[in-house]
């Protein structure tokens, strides 16, 4: 499979883009449709795609930020090839393409670096039902109606006593 295809439905890749462009050209791909029109689909999530320079990453670099910002797990980063990125990048996640499938013809200042998965959630059941006896149906200790009740005035008892208070204080800041 072409890592420039997007399969209808596709979720947990992300793309990552480097920027063969000047600066403010770079910026550009932050406007509406901007992104889209660079990668030749039709239209996009723009929630879901970044344009940043990598000096923006300050010590985090682009590994760690796939890493701890992206959920890509370590053994799928080629940290010694992404540390040598400069200039601009643009990440673009599946969720961009709200499901479409969608060929990319990325113009010819887009270079992709590579398409990385997300870490998904492991659905696997556990080797053995967990069992707890707060966990069973009804188990929670039942108050008893008349200390519900009866608990049920105090506190009614307390916020009608505090509003008075404050109207009988307001009363008596417009007298005085």
């Amino acid at each position: 499979m072409s890592e420039l295809v997007v399969k209808p439905h596709e979720a947990g890749l992300v793309r990552l883009f480097k920027l063969n462009m000047r600066p403010e050209e770079a910026r550009f791909l932050n406007e509406p449709g901007a992104a889209a029109q660079a990668l030749g689909v039709g239209s996009l999530d723009e929630t879901q795609i970044e344009v940043f320079p990598v000096t923006d990453l300050e010590e985090l670099g682009l590994p760690g930020y796939l890493r701890e910002g992206l959920g890509v797990p370590e053994q799928h980063i080629d940290a010694e090839k992404l540390r040598k990125v400069e200039g601009w990048v643009m990440v673009v996640r599946s969720r961009a393409f709200g499901g479409r499938a969608a060929e990319l013809r990325p113009g010819a200042k887009l270079e992709l670096i590579g398409t990385y998965a997300e870490e998904g959630v492991d659905w696997t059941p556990a080797p053995e039902p967990l069992e707890a006896e707060s966990a069973k149906p009804y188990s929670a200790q039942r108050i008893p109606p008349r200390q519900a009740r009866a608990e049920a005035r105090r506190k009614g008892g307390i916020v009608f006593a505090v509003v008075m208070a404050l109207v009988v204080a307001g009363v008596l800041w417009l007298i005085l």
